[in-house]
């Protein structure tokens, strides 16, 4: 495995080793203790999430609050996707700062998003299934979010807004002076 760094304090993309063959391909995309030695992380991802989207999905941007935040651990199954985090820690020294990604089935790489982070991503493939690990129970109550096409953060989703689909909760979300961190 190897850890690369994102200009985002604590992100990091993990490139797993790849074995390919003629029957075709083979990687640990997460064993416990190699994740705990490799990050410095010791906490114990408990949930599992996956959805399926079709080309121009644009889901995001989520975070949780207090208590309920969540690490999570970030991969596309099937296809790709442009993943986009933005660090939402007041007292981070990159706070308001954005990254983005491409993750698919063929580079296998996985995305490290930190505790008060919003993430989001959208599939740049006819079809996409994205994984997600997290370290902490999804609760309603405590969910966020920020509107994608916020013009102080002017994230480049690598779509024409034409081609978005996006979800009518997800148009309602605050701009990112305007949500609740």
């Amino acid at each position: 495995m190897e850890r690369i760094e994102t200009p985002l304090a604590g992100s990091f993309i993990i490139r797993p080793r790849v074995f390919e063959d003629e029957r075709g391909i083979f990687c640990e995309t997460f064993k416990d203790d190699k994740f705990k030695e490799f990050s410095g992380i010791d906490r114990p991802f408990v949930q599992d999430n996956q959805s399926a989207s079709t080309y121009g999905v644009l889901r995001g941007l989520h975070f949780q609050r207090g208590e309920m935040s969540q690490s999570k651990l970030v991969r596309a199954v099937v296809g790709e996707v442009l993943d986009v985090i933005v660090d939402i820690r007041r007292d981070s020294p990159t706070f308001g700062q954005s990254f983005s990604v491409r993750l698919s089935d063929k580079n296998h790489l996985q995305l490290y998003v930190p505790r008060g982070f919003a993430h989001g991503f959208v599939t740049l493939s006819p079809r996409s299934v994205f994984a997600y690990k997290c370290d902490n129970y999804y609760d309603k109550s405590s969910e966020g979010g920020i509107i994608y096409n916020d013009p102080e953060l002017a994230l480049d989703w690598e779509l024409d807004a034409s081609e978005l689909i996006i979800s009518e909760k997800d148009l309602l979300l605050p701009k990112f002076q305007d949500a609740s961190l």
